[in-house]
């Protein structure tokens, strides 16, 4: 059940929103084998003087749709979190036309137990959704 959180300044229409939201949410379905249904993105739009950020950050122009992308779900190899990373990139630039500069993310590992959600089915072996458990590789899969 991973939770999505997008900080970005106000003004962004309801649509812009969804493509950014569809961008990520099939970047994880794609590289993180989520199920479909299992979406929650939450957007921050805040005020230009409560979004501070340099117009030149690690060398790079920064424009006025300067995104943060905080995502957290449960441990994931370094190897997915950069296919997950590209990934989401290459989505955001096709479905909202958000250049690279203008993407920062981050990943907020939790641990298993630190989840709950009504009607989810979580085996004990291996803590995901039971869902999950045909693309569970050799660092997830109980031992």
């Amino acid at each position: 059940m991973p939770l999505i959180n997008v900080y970005l300044r106000q003004g962004t229409s309801s649509e812009y929103r969804r493509n950014v939201s569809l961008g990520i949410h099939k970047a994880m379905v794609d590289v993180l084998k989520i199920p479909q249904d299992d979406q929650f993105h939450v957007f921050h739009e805040v005020s230009p003087d409560n979004f501070q950020m340099q117009p030149v950050v690690f060398g790079l122009p920064r424009g006025e749709r300067a995104m943060l992308i905080q995502m957290s779900f449960n441990h994931r190899t370094a190897e997915q979190k950069a296919e997950l990373f590209q990934a989401v990139v290459d989505n955001l630039r096709l479905f909202a036309d958000v250049p690279e500069e203008d993407i920062l993310m981050m990943v907020v590992e939790t641990a298993r137990e630190n989840w709950w959600a009504a009607g989810r089915v979580v085996d004990p072996a291996t803590g995901y959704d039971e869902r999950m458990n045909d693309v569970l590789t050799g660092a997830e899969a109980p031992s």
